[in-house]
């Protein structure tokens, strides 16, 4: 079952908000935009480690409470170097949708 439009376009929100928490807790010079290209690691990301970690944290709760469903953002997988599911926004999203979907497959 691929997860429909409306649900990503919620999943977005959703990150955009867990963006504007981080931003309210840094000075402005170092707040992210809310745009889906924005960097969230790498060498232009505005977030160290801690703060990528802060904000995986923070979607991950904020996916429990949205869709009734603990993921891990965290695995193997998301973390390696070859597939970079936290480059950016869409990214990010990219990588919920697919275990959302894994989720409601029953993987």
């Amino acid at each position: 079952m691929k997860v429909n439009k409306v649900k990503r376009a919620k999943i977005i929100e959703l990150v955009y908000a867990s963006i504007e928490t981080i931003n309210g807790q840094r000075s402005q010079d170092y707040w992210l935009e809310l745009t889906e290209e924005v960097c969230l690691r790498g060498k232009k990301s505005r977030l160290d480690s801690l703060g990528l970690v802060t904000l995986i944290v923070d979607v991950e709760e904020r996916l429990a409470i949205q869709f009734g469903v603990e993921i891990c953002l965290t695995d193997e997988e998301a973390m390696s170097e070859e597939k970079n599911h936290f480059a950016n926004v869409k990214s990010l999203v990219d990588y919920i949708c697919l275990v959302l979907e894994g989720k409601q497959n029953g993987q």
